[in-house]
């Protein structure tokens, strides 16, 4: 993997994630307790043996950007290995990022000075395990000059992505970015293949096709709306089907963009079996952790009600549940849960702290947020939607610092 230079894509504003990217990029938000989004994606980099890493960073980036060099400074750069942020520069022109592969194009002088002979992209904002090896082995063994990977979805879902027509040699036919009717035309089964944002692409092709469509005034300079359909009919353009091999189904692999899907995700992982295993020590997700003690309960007063205990749920270091009760939920680090209190089916974000007696339910709060004693969230949603964000589904989201 030594040949193959790496970008991911972690610039996007994530405004269906709103409020928990009012301060933060999407890639940025943090995920299963511990983890922020972009981390899944670079623990496949390093679990792949991928050494050469750009994660281009736009929009509120700044804890992205510490994150990365807090908790991923893990590479030796005498042996020319690196994970770098490069943030957005307007090195071509006064404009920023005006699409996926601008992003690309505008940090090509990255690309000459490497001189690699693949180039892997990557979006920096989805849940999933890959070993990004298996696709290039599949993208030399076609030939290609671009391997999209994919994945099948029902096709209910098919609006919500990039959906590829492929025939019986894995030959990408056509693309159409979040069909409405035309997936009708495109697959006849139960599923379709979406694209999964995930590219690699000979280097000499890609650097022609970005000059190319960087001179093209009509184009919005986007993979999946201009890139691919232009090489469509040109090019060798092959789909990576990511899929289990061993059970035949298709992997684990989440596009987290919206609150609802960010908290199924988040859910996933309190099940009794995963369908991600965060604990394999063979595939490990790394992340950066603070200094926090050991996550603990107590108070078992059973006649006064005063339990200190957690059921079905992550609980991370640095958490005290003190005489409260949490069940299917999600702790970050440092969060307080008082007494009487309870929580449950709730992603609860670093330094939150729960007063006595008050209870939480299917809700979402982000950091340092202090719910008062006897408070309830989650229980009146028409008096919810009055100071917090409520979703479709009936999730509550607090954000960040929120003084209740």
């Amino acid at each position: 993997m030594r040949n193959v230079l790496t970008f991911i894509m972690a610039g996007g504003k994530g405004e269906r994630l709103s409020p928990l990217t009012k301060d933060r990029t999407k890639p940025a938000v943090p995920f299963g307790g511990i983890y922020r989004i972009i981390d899944f994606t670079l623990s496949n980099c390093i679990n792949s043996d991928l050494r050469k890493i750009h994660v281009l960073t736009q929009y509120k980036s700044y804890s992205l950007t510490r994150h990365i060099s807090m908790g991923w400074n893990v590479l030796n750069g005498e042996l020319g290995e690196y994970i770098d942020a490069i943030p957005a520069q307007q090195r071509v022109d006064e404009e920023w990022y005006k699409g996926t592969a601008d992003s690309i194009y505008q940090n090509i002088y990255a690309i000459e000075d490497e001189k690699p002979e693949y180039v892997l992209i990557l979006a920096g904002d989805h849940v999933y395990k890959m070993d990004y090896r298996e696709m290039l082995n599949f993208h030399k063994e076609k030939k290609a000059d671009l391997t999209v990977s994919v994945i099948e979805v029902p096709k209910e879902r098919a609006g919500e992505f990039g959906v590829c027509e492929i025939d019986k040699d894995s030959k990408v036919k056509n693309i159409v970015e979040k069909p409405k009717k035309q997936v009708e035309n495109i697959s006849g089964g139960k599923t379709v293949y979406a694209s999964m944002g995930i590219y690699i692409f000979n280097t000499e092709t890609l650097e022609k096709i970005l000059e190319k469509d960087a001179k093209n005034e009509k184009s919005s300079h986007d993979f999946a709306k201009d890139i691919i359909p232009m090489m469509i009919a040109s090019s060798r353009v092959y789909a990576f089907n990511l899929r289990d091999k061993e059970a035949g189904n298709p992997k684990y692999w989440r596009d987290v963009g919206s609150i609802d899907a960010y908290f199924e995700a988040n859910m996933d992982l309190i099940q009794v079996i995963p369908p991600i295993n965060i604990y394999d020590k063979e595939w490990p997700f790394r992340t950066y952790q603070e200094q926090y003690g050991p996550a603990k309960s107590v108070w078992a007063e059973e006649d006064t009600n005063r339990i200190g205990m957690a059921l079905n749920s992550i609980i991370s270091n640095g958490c005290i549940i003190s005489g409260g009760k949490v069940k299917s939920s999600i702790l970050s680090p440092d969060v307080r849960i008082n007494s009487f209190s309870e929580v449950s089916d709730s992603i609860l974000m670093e330094g939150v702290d729960i007063g006595r007696y008050a209870k939480v339910r299917r809700a979402i709060i982000d950091k340092n947020v202090k719910v008062p004693q006897k408070m309830e969230i989650g229980y009146d949603l028409k008096e919810d939607k009055k100071r917090f964000t409520v979703t479709e589904s009936g999730i509550v989201v607090i954000p960040k610092g929120m003084v209740l």
